[in-house]
């Protein structure tokens, strides 16, 4: 299970603070509720697209010692399965969905220059999430005049903040800023159906 790791700061900052794991360590397991110190785990390696950045990063990992499974601390830079930060992600969406920038244009604004295939990606999912968030981020921000619900969900990130909508959603509704890819449950798991039992 993922959840964000309690720091703001740039990538460089997040790196540097990785070497104390009591920093940031968890008081209970968010999956079992277990009231006890998670022990330190180790970490994992995901690639990292930021507007300074291009490399690898670490993630720290925590094990719950009552039910045996492990809790990851992503920075609230990143979105779950997704390489780009969110500063990249941002910086595009609004271009293209709320500046109407052409899509070649919104790819130069969110620095390094990327595929444009990329944002085609993103703005399929942020459109299909549109309508949810906006409902969600009425939470955070007084929904806005718009024309459509992407321009409205837009309008009220900006108005939250990227990072704090994102951490909203994330951990308070389990939502991705994106919507979560077909093959993964809410929790960031991923999900099996089993086949309907037939009528006796």
């Amino acid at each position: 299970m993922q959840i964000l790791h309690p720091f703001a700061g740039s990538v460089l900052q997040y790196t540097e603070q990785l070497a104390d794991p009591d920093r940031y360590r968890p008081d209970h397991c968010p999956q079992c509720q277990v009231k006890h110190p998670l022990t330190a785990h180790g970490f994992y390696t995901r690639t990292l697209l930021d507007t300074a950045f291009d490399g690898v990063i670490r993630v720290r990992r925590y094990l719950c010692d009552a039910c045996r499974r492990t809790v990851s601390l992503l920075p609230e830079f990143v979105l779950p399965y997704l390489r780009s930060s969110l500063t990249v992600i941002a910086l595009f969406l609004v271009a293209r969905l709320l500046l109407a920038q052409t899509l070649n244009g919104a790819t130069r604004t969110a620095p390094p220059p990327m595929p444009y295939q990329r944002g085609q990606f993103w703005i399929r999912r942020f459109r299909a999430q549109a309508e949810a968030l906006c409902a969600a981020l009425a939470a955070l921000a007084q929904p806005a005049s718009a024309p459509d619900f992407v321009s409205r969900a837009l309008t009220m990130l900006k108005a939250s903040g990227w990072i704090a909508a994102h951490r909203f959603l994330f951990d308070g509704v389990r939502c991705h800023l994106l919507g979560w890819p077909r093959s993964l449950a809410p929790d960031g798991r991923r999900t099996a159906f089993s086949p309907a039992a037939a009528p006796a």
